[in-house]
């Protein structure tokens, strides 16, 4: 085994056991325990990724990032805005379903319960997330809605109000919250959200209206 693969071993091998722990004990979890799930020594976490709140950004990017790419492949760049936005919801309640759908809702209220307690880590977090969703930004600009093209700043503001929408049903559905919450409901309220008067910049309209008058 190369040393590139050693490397690569060890940082798999905390990520993976920093999500056991992480998501039992949240701001709690103890690097010790993390570096003995993965055989290894709590030096292994500082020479991979700095400190503790490092290992938690880095599990959070390598928790989102192979989901933004599924996305990417459910909604191919020849389907319109509300066809993706259609293959997004979809995708989205049926992971609702998943084997794991508990561990990572878990871990998900755990991170926010960590962001809470410590505010460093918080925006550590806000700026990984946020990095995450320019994939999911991109995925949507472009696309042709009601006869123009969704430019980069409408699909931002999209990718918001997508992400509030389903991550609160994504925590309702697995505990029993939004029963009535199926894929077609996804699907409704995520086009709903895709109108033009979502989609409109209020600032830019308000402008527009300034000077018509």
């Amino acid at each position: 085994m190369t040393r590139a693969e050693a490397k690569e071993r060890n940082r798999r091998a905390l990520l993976d056991a920093a999500f056991q722990v992480v998501s039992r004990d949240g701001y709690r979890a103890k690097l010790e325990e993390i570096a003995a799930r993965a055989g290894l020594t709590t030096g292994a976490v500082y020479s991979l990724f700095g400190s503790k709140n490092g290992l938690v950004v880095a599990l959070v990017a390598d928790h989102l990032r192979p989901y933004y790419e599924e996305i990417q492949q459910v909604a191919p760049a020849e389907l319109d805005l509300l066809e993706a936005v259609d293959a997004f919801a979809r995708y989205y309640r049926r992971s609702c379903d998943a084997p794991d759908a508990l561990a990572r809702l878990s871990l998900q209220i755990t991170l926010l319960d960590m962001a809470l307690h410590d505010p460093e880590l918080g925006s550590r977090l806000a700026t990984s997330i946020r990095a995450q969703e320019e994939h999911l930004a991109a995925l949507f600009t472009g696309r042709s809605h009601n006869g123009s093209v969704v430019t980069s700043h409408q699909a931002q503001r999209l990718t918001t109000a997508l992400r509030a929408l389903f991550v609160g049903l994504g925590q309702g559905v697995p505990l029993g919250l939004a029963p009535a919450a199926d894929e077609q409901y996804f699907v409704d309220t995520a086009r709903a959200l895709a109108s033009a008067i979502s989609l409109l910049d209020h600032d830019a309209a308000a402008a527009a209206a300034a000077d018509a008058s």
